[in-house]
């Protein structure tokens, strides 16, 4: 059986940048060939780009963890290596992107196109023709390739419709949205006929046209996660008109009222804002015995309720016969003109803001720690530390001389004087160790 994978949780590794290269001219009439190594190309980048022809995030279910090609290491000659094409992965609209480490959301993807870059890739290092200085004309200094970002995000998915169907399993919604939109759900007399929302598009006769989502049924408790209701609430955040769908084929006159209610509780139990969007009352199955009877009662008890903030309008249809259902359409059209489009998170000052995501500035890396193991050793960490090491090429020993300098301009060594450090002692930098020289 399929479900509807709202929420996911994925890996982006982004590529490294190609390595910089150490190398010389040796040309027949030049006596003093200078530094010619060059750059090494960017790594690829990872981008999430809307796809409007997805509707769900079932293609993240078994594919998790996207990788993006390095770059090419630079050439003698001065060649700069070649960059890495992006990994561009397809998102449906309505995706929102959170960082699983920091808990920020990084993007709201809601438009067709619209991109986002999740992991920026490494620029690609430096070749030996950039260190050349009066000192050292012919310097053997080159930089490894800057490593890509690697990020751990989840992506969510709220459904972007302008109208969303509501109401109790097997009331008719699937129906309503075959018979007016071009969608074809499955529709069966079973208790969740709706497993995966439905979307489609509403055509009227005076040009205008509205999205339309088929809700999965929700029951009593789906606020607190019984059912399916926790994971379908979230997308009737994003529409603007609700039409509340009540059986009126039941043997019960009651049965209406009483589940009309409960609907209005999970609605006001999962967000009180749902039940200030505009909604048309929608009265179903007006084709079967019994129903008149109990529309007439159903009329009554909501015109007597004192409780809802507003009297909503109310509509009787029958879907397979379509009685009243271009009346309905037309209704609704006419309430979303009247209704502003407005931003999902705006009412809730708790929800997290949507930012842009903007990757990490050189001079916003956390300083170094310093720690001690027990055997003694001295641990040196931090981001742009580790960063510096992994743009280190340790095989020349111009660039360990270099990486030196750095940590000293960085003040590591003096720190490591302060916490009393002794010739001969061991310091590690990610895999790197070396001993201490005062």
């Amino acid at each position: 059986m399929n479900t509807f994978v709202d929420q996911i949780k994925i890996e982006a590794h982004a590529g490294h940048g190609g390595n910089g290269m150490v190398a010389f001219r040796r040309e027949k009439y030049v006596p003093n060939g200078g530094p010619a190594g060059g750059d090494g190309g960017r790594g690829g980048s990872i981008i999430l780009k809307v796809d409007p022809g997805l509707r769900t995030l079932m293609d993240f279910r078994y594919h998790r963890i996207f990788k993006a090609a390095n770059g090419m290491a630079g050439g003698s000659k001065q060649k700069t290596g070649a960059s890495a094409n992006d990994t561009v992965v397809a998102v449906p609209a309505g995706t929102t992107v959170r960082d699983l480490d920091s808990g920020e959301v990084i993007g709201d993807l809601v438009k067709a196109g619209q991109e986002l870059v999740i992991a920026h890739g490494g620029r690609g290092g430096r070749g030996n023709i950039h260190f050349a200085t009066p000192k050292n004309p012919a310097p053997e200094i080159a930089e490894n390739g800057e490593p890509g970002e690697d990020r751990y995000l989840e992506l969510e998915l709220k459904m972007l419709a302008d109208v969303g169907l509501v109401g109790f399993p097997s009331v008719g919604k699937s129906t309503l949205l075959s018979v007016v939109t071009g969608a074809r759900p499955k529709v069966a007399a079973y208790e969740f006929t709706t497993l995966v929302p439905n979307l489609g598009m509403v055509m009227l006769d005076d040009g205008r046209d509205f999205a339309m989502a088929d809700m999965p049924g929700l029951i009593s408790g789906a606020a607190k996660g019984v059912g399916l209701g926790l994971k379908f609430l979230r997308h009737i955040e994003r529409t603007r008109v609700l039409l509340h769908l009540v059986d009126m084929s039941s043997d019960d006159p009651e049965q209406s009222i009483d589940r009309f209610h409960i609907i209005n509780h999970e609605l006001d139990s999962y967000d009180p804002e749902l039940l200030k969007r505009p909604q048309i009352v929608v009265a179903t199955k007006m084709d079967m015995p019994g129903s008149e009877d109990n529309f007439a009662h159903f009329k009554e008890e909501l015109a007597a309720d004192t409780t809802l903030p507003t009297q909503p309008q109310l509509m009787a249809i029958s879907a397979p016969t379509h009685q009243g259902t271009r009346e309905l359409m037309l209704a609704t059209a006419d309430l979303l003109d009247k209704t502003p489009s407005f931003d999902a998170n705006s009412h809730d000052e708790q929800e997290e803001a949507t930012v842009e995501y903007r990757p990490q500035q050189k001079d916003q890396v956390a300083d170094f720690q310093i720690t001690r193991d027990s055997a003694g050793t001295w641990i040196v960490s931090g981001k742009k530390l580790e960063r510096l090491l992994a743009m280190t090429d340790l095989t020349h020993q111009d660039s360990q001389l270099r990486f030196a300098r750095q940590l000293r301009h960085m003040g590591v060594d003096a720190a490591l004087r302060k916490r009393g450090i002794k010739d001969g002692e061991t310091v590690q930098i990610g895999d790197f160790a070396f001993e201490f020289v005062q």
